[in-house]
């Protein structure tokens, strides 16, 4: 495993050492900047490939071409003339919807908006600061510092259920859940068009788009990304969108929103992922009127993580919890409802 070390240290030379990463000794060649990309988060093409060009990335202590290809056992130092954010969270008074909360855990009902975490451009009102407001030395998971308590997390603009771990133990004995796939993850969705089938499986490799690093997209050769398995049920069919379960065996990032996609059938007002559009039904201007009219009510993709199963950490038996569909997306599907049945 390669290393990354963060240092907020002022060196000689005027630059902040943000990374040093001591590559992995089965490091396979590979040009520098898609190295980085996929070892750095937050981070673009452009900036990463400014970044060699100005001389703040060095290889076993000396500046390296834009072709540079990384070798086993390289030395690669990150520097930059800004200083690095610190990872220390800032305690936000933001009230938290807890559905349940034992000595060991609790389980939070995360509201759509609400960014897990703070990252790039959502350094404050995360989810993540109002813990930290809440509760007291909450346990960090190696190499995820300055994200106490998770174990996992949803996207931004998800609703729902998300567990976080009160002590070290919890958070152990989650994780393992969470890595063996043993969890029971169900999303509620609202997709568009008819799903052929009433149930099925898609079992199609994710990575990174390498057109739009903010973006996943489906790999079904195998050849790249990292497999990822989403198992959906239709729950009711509304003509033009459907509202869908799913259950995940595995947490890759988007994966609900890019499989969906793949097979056709995005979520409802997923902008990243072409939702936001009339994908079915007409274009006349009643029903484009009316699709608008939803895009308004739930003005985020239809998705939310309604239930949550494991084993508990130290009760060693199985729990389930639930929460109901927030507001916006009860509201858009009334509004789908009441379309077909009088049109």
């Amino acid at each position: 495993m390669q290393e990354d070390i963060s240092n907020n240290e002022q060196e000689d030379d005027g630059l902040f050492e943000h990374h040093q990463i001591k590559v992995d000794p089965k490091q396979e060649l590979l040009r520098i900047d898609k190295f980085l990309m996929d070892r750095l988060p937050n981070v673009t093409r452009n900036k990463v490939q400014k970044a060699i060009k100005d001389g703040f990335v060095q290889v076993n202590g000396d500046t390296i071409k834009p072709n540079y290809k990384v070798h086993p056992n390289d030395n690669i130092r990150i520097a930059l003339p800004e200083p690095p954010r610190d990872t220390e969270v800032v305690a936000e008074n933001i009230e938290l919807d807890i559905i349940y909360e034992d000595d060991d855990l609790l389980i939070v009902n995360k509201e759509a908006g609400m960014v897990v975490h703070p990252a790039h451009q959502n350094w404050t009102g995360t989810l993540v600061n109002a813990l930290a407001y809440h509760f007291q030395q909450l346990p960090e998971m190696e190499g995820n510092e300055g994200r106490p308590g998770l174990v996992h997390r949803i996207d931004k603009d998800t609703s729902g259920l998300l567990v976080i771990a009160k002590t070290e133990q919890a958070m152990t004995h989650l994780a393992k859940q969470f890595f063996d796939h043993s969890i029971e993850r169900t999303y509620y969705a609202l997709v568009w068009g008819e799903l052929e089938n009433e149930e099925g499986t898609i079992d199609v490799n994710l990575g990174r788009s390498f057109k739009d690093r903010r973006i996943t997209d489906a790999f079904p050769e195998g050849d790249f990304g990292r497999t990822a398995i989403t198992h959906y049920k239709v729950i009711e069919r509304l003509r033009y969108v459907t509202l869908i379960k799913c259950n995940l065996e595995t947490g890759r990032t988007h994966q609900i929103r890019a499989h969906m996609k793949y097979i056709g059938h995005p979520l409802f007002n997923d902008a990243t992922y072409g939702g936001d559009k009339i994908l079915k039904g007409t274009q006349f201007s009643k029903y484009k009127a009316f699709v608008e009219n939803c895009f308004k009510v739930i003005p985020r993709q239809a998705l939310h993580a309604k239930s949550l199963g494991f084993i508990h950490p130290t009760q060693n038996k199985h729990v389930q919890y639930e929460t109901e569909l927030p507001e916006d997306f009860k509201m858009v599907l009334e509004k789908w409802r009441h379309y077909i049945q009088f049109n």
